[in-house]
């Protein structure tokens, strides 16, 4: 599942089919991969090391976190994650980045930086920090290296401010629509 969803990542890629909202065919992958997902755990639990090994484990995440347009499903799985990340059976770092990427999506400030939005200018953005004075304090106490003072997405540096504002606009009905908000 997670090849197919890389190998159809790339194809739309290469033919100019991402980053102009969500790519009809990606989000079926996506929609598809979760719908089986569902039912692994349905039967067996969230896939942990014990399980499915540490490839399958970080495939299992990696269908959840592209899940973009099923808010309920992410966070049914970040709970199941937590438990098995207190457990010791999935790497910490699945927690994280699902639970900043759900935080994303719900408006909510990241803590770490895992998540970043386009912008028209072809360039990524970080998503809104909490206090981002101390972000690498945070990132060094969490054993992650440290980010570049880049912008949040709160202060465009798109081409134009009207072309970031559209983009803006667009990603704010997606959301609405998807359930995030």
């Amino acid at each position: 599942m997670r090849a197919e969803d890389l190998r159809v990542r790339e194809e739309l890629l290469r033919n100019g089919e991402l980053g102009q909202g969500y790519a009809p065919r990606m989000e079926a992958v996506h929609r598809q991969n979760a719908a089986r997902l569902r039912q692994i755990i349905a039967e067996n639990g969230w896939p942990d090391r014990e399980l499915v090994g540490e490839d399958g484990t970080l495939a299992a995440w990696f269908i959840v976190q592209h899940a973009i347009g099923e808010p309920d499903f992410q966070r049914q799985a970040l709970q199941l994650i937590r438990q098995k990340v207190a457990q010791g059976k999935v790497p910490a770092a699945q927690e994280a980045y699902l639970l900043y990427r759900t935080a994303m999506h719900e408006g909510r400030p990241q803590r770490y930086v895992t998540q970043s939005l386009p912008c028209p200018d072809g360039q990524y953005r970080r998503w809104t920090t909490e206090d981002p004075e101390h972000l690498n304090e945070r990132r060094a106490a969490a054993g992650l290296p440290a980010v570049e003072d880049d912008p949040c997405e709160t202060q465009p540096t798109a081409q134009t401010l009207a072309e970031y504002q559209e983009w803006l606009r667009d990603f704010e009905d997606w959301l609405r629509k998807a359930g995030w908000r």
